[in-house]
């Protein structure tokens, strides 16, 4: 069967999503919401979308959409996930899910009780190169891992009034950034038990950059780090009994890892994304609808709370207080 998708939100991440599409067989992009109507008739007439929704109520009652990608700021995701699970519209919702783990957990109890699917769009699980590293960690290939450690950075030169310094668009590093290397450490160690983090805030209060620790009762652990204001190699590393696996930079979108055995010579193995990358998540979701499933076992919302979980930590270790969103669409 075709699933059918809809996109909310035509900004910079929808941007380089919607190409993607051609790369899925099996997804069509047939529709696009936006609050100004001439923003959802450009990105529309740019990659070939038939239907423009002026307001994203609109494309709630769209018969022909089975799925919404949500890419508005972080904030308004609630509002909009609540109401599309209720109108019975499958999701995958852009990272960082939202700004609170009451959000999270709002939207999670919804898709479940009315049996929707639902995903957050962490592309970084679906690339191959990952996919490949987390079976090399299952059979074994680095002994037992007992450390993660990621950074990601970036020289952010723009004007105190972008988004990225706006508390009520979702703005600073954690939920940008350290959603990336919260969820890289969560996937292969688990939810951690102690959580420890210090960083700096902007004038308007939200994180721009943080160094994070986090801690399990046996002694593993996650270094990890994001900036705002310095560029960073964009790396990580899965450090084990017995060798340790290299994703190099960019560690969120890799095309090959390096695998260090002990007593062997390093082995590169290099596999390339599909497209711009996205179509991997794509695909995903894509199948798991169209096999009438409501979660991704590769990304399932219970790793998504955690994740939020832990980024609600780190807000609250360097002071910063997250804006969240209405649970209702305007």
């Amino acid at each position: 069967m075709t699933v059918k998708w809809g996109i909310i939100g035509p900004g910079r991440i929808a941007d380089a999503v919607a190409p993607d599409f051609a790369h899925v067989p099996g997804a069509e992009l047939v529709a696009v919401a936006s609050r100004s109507a001439e923003r959802g008739a450009d990105f529309a007439r740019r990659h070939g979308v038939d239907r423009v929704h002026t307001g994203y109520r609109a494309i709630l009652d769209d018969p022909d959409v089975d799925v919404l990608y949500v890419a508005t700021p972080h904030p308004q995701h609630r509002a909009i996930a609540l109401a599309a699970i209720e109108a019975g519209k499958a999701l995958m919702i852009e990272k960082a899910f939202t700004v609170s783990s009451v959000a999270t957990r709002e939207i999670a109890a919804a898709a479940r009780n009315r049996g929707v699917f639902v995903m957050e769009a962490m592309w970084t699980r679906f690339f191959p190169a990952v996919v490949r590293l987390r079976e090399l960690v299952a059979e074994g290939a680095i002994g037992e891992v007992r450390s993660v450690q990621a950074d990601l950075g970036v020289r952010n030169r723009t004007a105190d009034d972008d988004r990225f310094f706006s508390p009520e668009l979702g703005g600073g590093a954690l939920f940008d950034l350290g959603v990336y290397v919260v969820s890289f450490a969560q996937m292969l160690l688990g939810s951690p038990a102690t959580v420890a983090a210090s960083g700096a805030l902007t004038p308007s209060g939200v994180d721009l950059e943080e160094s994070i620790l986090l801690g399990w009762p046996d002694g593993r652990s996650a270094a990890l780090q994001v900036s705002l204001q310095c560029a960073m190699p964009g790396s990580a590393r899965v450090i084990g009994t017995e060798g340790w696996i290299e994703v190099p930079p960019r560690f969120h979108h890799p095309d090959r890892i390096v695998v260090h055995r002990h007593g062997a010579d390093p082995e590169e193995i290099v596999l390339p994304a599909t497209g711009r990358g996205y179509a991997h998540e794509i695909e995903e979701v894509t199948r798991r609808v169209a096999a009438g499933e409501t979660e991704s076992p590769v990304m399932p919302l219970a790793d998504t709370v955690a994740v939020q979980d832990v980024m609600a930590a780190v807000a609250d270790r360097v002071g910063m207080v997250p804006e969240e969103g209405p649970a209702e669409l305007g």
